[in-house]
């Protein structure tokens, strides 16, 4: 089912509202004009829409020479600051310009006020949510958010984020070496918010992870980055409960002997590469694209997906999963994030169990509900062999621009054993609310993908994928395992070690992915 919002909500159209609005005001209320143009001074105050309450947002702020201002108390990041939704802008004369957004589920309000000489005005925004994910049994999150703990619960409340699992340290910088650190790391605010204080970013040479629900932070002693193997702190985090290592870049050069070791819990399609109006190009310490097969703005968000779809076709199990990188990227806290499926009340542990189950949604834009036969994604689907099935996918989806702006859903795929087994245009699937219905006569995975038409960006949303096992053996590509095996054999030629039996140690992970990459190619049972 489609749910288009009650009114337009292209930023064009958003726009115009709010200038007419905002200016009108201040050529109304704001006319004495001293000898010396002195600053003015506008009370902005941003309410829900449905509630009339006042609620805490971001805000992208342009001056008369169109770059981002800065507001005073407020947390500011690259181009935006975010507020509990009420502030005064304290500005010199002259003509801004603003985005209010807050999360995927408001309508972008865009507009443009006037400062005149010693302005005082007031003016009321307000913001439609036309989804309530949460409400639907969907929670969101954010995997990779690396910003001040003073700030984060204005961050999240802002951004309606309901898990960060904040990060604090890194290999290289560990701010918590020498203090106390805190009893309870895990805070829960706002009667269903949460972040977590110990999260981590552990990153060598052949790439980083991010570390989670740790009882006390990682400390790092050697300086080289090749030793001791990133493994071989993988392996001590290990000893802790619960913790959760999840995989920053799909490319990185030692995702392989990673997944080989069984280090890896989640890999990250969506990532803090893909920004809100761009993609960062840089993909050091990595296993590079081609770029003549992925050209452009989208080639690293379409590489990265496809690294992860040869996962799944080597019989690999392990979600996607995403994060904005907000404090290094350019991105906001959250624009890249997981909605978790969560049955009944919502708690911290059901919503990382939810993402272990692979009952997740990654998106920077559209807006996913899926079932299959009333399933969430990491179902897996049973049959004897020699049987066959049949899945009609339902999807609720929603998008905050209307069909045929710029920036709105151009097409649904459905993928499935890695390859687009169906394209629909976004009107189609509008008038009728349904996909084609999806076969296997053979164990195998599929999910669902959507992509808009902006072309500075890779903008889409993508469901966890669902399994199919028809007889006793999933699905396993030879082709696939082979590609992981070729990339084992690349890494293990990069590794400069002097000392021996260092060089021994690192070496043995990369054996054992060998291992365990070339039992996938001897087991695989499709090309």
């Amino acid at each position: 089912m489609v749910h288009p919002p009650i009114e337009p909500t292209s930023r064009h159209h958003s726009s115009t509202r709010a200038i007419v609005s905002v200016c009108v005001a201040v050529a109304v209320l704001l006319c004495v004009v001293p000898a010396r143009a002195r600053d003015g001074q506008l009370l902005l105050t941003v309410v829900d829409r449905e509630t009339g309450k006042t609620i805490p947002c971001r805000m992208h702020l342009q001056g008369p020479n169109g770059r981002p201002r800065k507001i005073p108390r407020f947390p500011f990041w690259f181009d935006h600051f975010v507020f509990p939704g009420e502030l005064t802008l304290r500005l010199p004369v002259g003509n801004y310009a603003f985005d209010l957004e807050r999360g995927p589920e408001y309508v972008v309000r865009a507009g443009r006020f006037t400062i005149n000489d010693s302005a005082d005005d007031s003016k009321q925004v307000d913001l439609h949510r036309f989804v309530d994910m949460a409400a639907e049994g969907w929670w969101s999150g954010d995997l990779d958010a690396r910003r001040s703990p003073d700030d984060i619960e204005l961050l999240m409340m802002a951004e309606d984020l309901h898990v960060v699992p904040l990060v604090t340290w890194a290999n290289e910088r560990n701010p918590w070496i020498g203090k106390r650190t805190p009893e309870k790391p895990l805070v829960c605010f706002d009667t269903n918010r949460y972040y977590q204080l110990f999260g981590g970013s552990q990153t060598l040479a052949g790439g980083g992870v991010l570390i989670f629900q740790l009882t006390s932070p990682l400390v790092r002693q050697e300086k080289d980055p090749e030793y001791p193997s990133i493994a071989h702190y993988l392996e001590q985090a290990r000893q802790q409960p619960d913790v959760w290592i999840d995989v920053s870049r799909p490319y990185w050069w030692d995702l392989p002997m990673l997944v080989a070791n069984g280090l890896v819990d989640s890999i990250q399609v969506l990532h803090g590469q893909i920004c809100r109006d761009r993609v960062l190009a840089d993909e050091s310490q990595a296993n590079t694209r081609d770029p003549k097969l992925y050209p452009g703005p989208w080639g690293n968000a379409l590489w990265s997906q496809d690294i992860y779809f040869r996962l799944l076709d080597c019989g690999l199990r392990i979600p996607p999963s995403a994060g904005s990188g907000s404090g290094v990227s350019p991105n906001p806290l959250g624009y890249n994030r997981v909605y978790v499926h969560v049955d009944g009340p919502f708690t911290y542990e059901k919503w990382w169990q939810g993402l272990r189950d692979g009952q997740v949604v990654v998106t920077n834009g559209p807006l996913f509900k899926p079932a299959v036969q009333g399933q969430p994604p990491g179902y897996i689907f049973h049959a004897g062999e020699g049987h066959w099935l049949e899945f009609e996918i339902g999807l609720g989806l929603w998008s905050r621009q209307p069909v045929g702006d710029k920036e709105s859903i151009q097409y649904l795929e459905i993928i499935q054993d890695g390859r687009v087994a169906h394209s629909v245009r976004f009107e189609e699937f509008a008038k009728t609310g349904k996909l084609p219905t999806v076969h296997f006569d053979h164990s195998g995975w599929f999910l669902v993908r959507a992509v808009t038409d902006v072309q500075n960006t890779y903008r889409f949303a993508m469901t966890g994928p669902y399994f199919v096992e028809i007889g006793p053996e999933p699905r396993i590509s030879k082709r696939a395992a082979q590609f992981f095996l070729d990339w084992v054999y690349q890494r293990a030629r990069q590794l400069k070690l002097d000392d021996p039996q260092q060089h021994r140690e690192v070496l043995e992970y990369h054996r054992k992915a060998r291992d365990f990459w070339q039992n996938r190619v001897s087991q695989a049972n499709a090309d």
